[in-house]
């Protein structure tokens, strides 16, 4: 329908949408630190945690990383980050997924302390972003108490960001959330084509 409407017709919706477009954003003038979740079961939660990272260091601010199952490896996106060292904090403190550490006991341990890290730089106010990467699934397999991770994030500094990703995020980090995103998973070359993992795509 819309190729059927003339130039002149399209400038006016467009015109119309513009004003009601400016409006909301004229009526939209609070600013404040966001609680943000990426969970779900499809892939690009940390990446797009990652995105706004490069926003932040891009603004200058100063950001933490602190990942809470990989560690096991040496992630690809550190070695990048590492060129912001005077802006970034980044801190790899698992030791790999639950079915290649088969100790629940240390990986508590490791949750714990990479939990106690974490909040060091949710109440730092210098810190304008923390990420805190699979912490949802720490959440989730008991590793951290819910209760405990959300009373940290509201003594938060009023303007700082934080980033929790991984999926199965519980129902009470997402109810005290600003931004919650699912992501869905439809296809993926591991299920259906039994594709490995791949350089630059999912490491």
């Amino acid at each position: 329908m819309s190729n059927t409407i003339s130039n002149e017709q399209h400038k006016q919706k467009m015109q119309r949408r513009q004003e009601v477009q400016e409006k909301r954003l004229a009526e939209k003038n609070q600013e404040k630190g966001l609680i943000i979740v990426n969970t779900g079961n499809g892939k690009g939660k940390t990446t797009a945690a990652l995105g706004m990272v490069m926003r932040s260091l891009g603004h200058g601010y100063k950001v933490a990383i602190v990942q809470f199952i990989k560690g096991a490896w040496e992630p690809a996106e550190k070695a990048v980050l590492a060129k912001w060292q005077d802006q970034l904090e980044f801190h790899a403190m698992g030791e790999g997924f639950t079915w290649d550490t088969q100790d629940r006991e240390r990986d508590i341990e490791k949750a714990t302390a990479a939990w106690s890290l974490s909040l060091e730089y949710i109440l730092n106010p210098e810190y304008r972003l923390v990420l805190l990467d699979e912490v949802n699934i720490a959440l989730k397999l008991g590793y951290l108490d819910v209760d405990t991770v959300i009373q940290g994030l509201q003594q938060k500094p009023v303007d700082s960001h934080v980033i929790l990703t991984g999926r199965g995020a519980p129902p009470e980090l997402i109810a005290i959330a600003d931004l919650v995103t699912e992501m869905t998973l439809i296809k993926h070359p591991f299920r259906e084509q039994g594709v490995k993992a791949q350089a630059g795509i999912e490491f």
